[in-house]
């Protein structure tokens, strides 16, 4: 059996402030945790309902689905909960394209933007600092597992974006097709907050702006982060 306060230290990871202050994040769900096992994070501790067959070799420890529903951020959890040690942030950039994200505040976005990296082999997510956590666990839950092999930073994008030699592309509603525009092999793609897209400091540093033409009539005011990051990383690839 858990003891309570381990119990008691697992709920308060669903914060921020404790993660942080712990260094230590939750991941929900036995593929996802399978996934995080075998990568290079360090694992805490391992529960699962029905520990049998569940990661050969790894020490789980049994926990009844009472005390699950208790420190579980899911309405209906599924048996397996893994705790992992905060990896330290990577001191080089290795992409080809570097994706910045400023502000992006939804954490179903950004857990889609960053499986949407492993897909399209973007190993580097730069985000500004009031970006959502990437270890938010619902962001975790929505990356699928490709939390593991995407680096993310979080940095003053001022800084950032003044110190790089690579060109910086932002997406503007105002900005060139970027049907029309030929992307080089190299280089930094901004994407904007959910409502207000990308903020006024970060545009100026901007050396061009992309949109993604509408087609349809002009009722949408604009498309998901998610969805236009998702196009313009199928640009860069092409």
């Amino acid at each position: 059996m858990v003891v309570k306060s381990e119990l008691k230290l697992i709920k308060s990871l669903q914060q921020k402030k404790c993660r942080n202050e712990h260094g230590l994040f939750v991941v929900e769900g036995k593929k996802t945790v399978e996934e995080v096992v075998n990568s290079k994070i360090k694992l805490h501790k391992l529960l699962a309902v029905d520990p049998e067959g569940f990661v050969e070799g790894v020490e789980v420890e049994r926990i009844t689905n009472r005390e699950l529903s208790q420190i579980s951020s899911l309405k209906n959890p599924n048996g397996y909960l893994g705790v992992f040690h905060i990896p330290e942030q990577a001191e080089q950039l290795l992409s080809d394209w570097i994706l910045v994200l400023d502000g992006v505040q939804d954490p179903g976005n950004l857990g889609t933007i960053i499986r949407l990296c492993d897909w399209f082999g973007l190993t580097d997510i730069v985000c500004s600092l009031d970006t959502v956590d990437c270890y938010n666990p619902k962001v975790l839950q929505a990356t699928m597992g490709s939390i593991t092999r995407v680096n993310i930073q979080y940095r003053v994008l001022d800084s950032f974006l003044n110190s790089t030699k690579l060109p910086v592309y932002g997406t503007f509603m105002d900005g060139d097709s970027v049907n029309d525009s030929k992307l080089p092999k190299k280089g930094i793609m901004v994407m904007g907050n959910e409502g207000k897209g990308v903020s006024n400091s970060v545009a100026k540093l901007c050396t061009y702006k992309l949109a993604i033409p509408q087609y349809g009539g002009e009722t949408t005011e604009s498309l998901n982060v998610a969805s236009a990051t998702a196009i313009l990383l199928h640009e860069i690839r092409k």
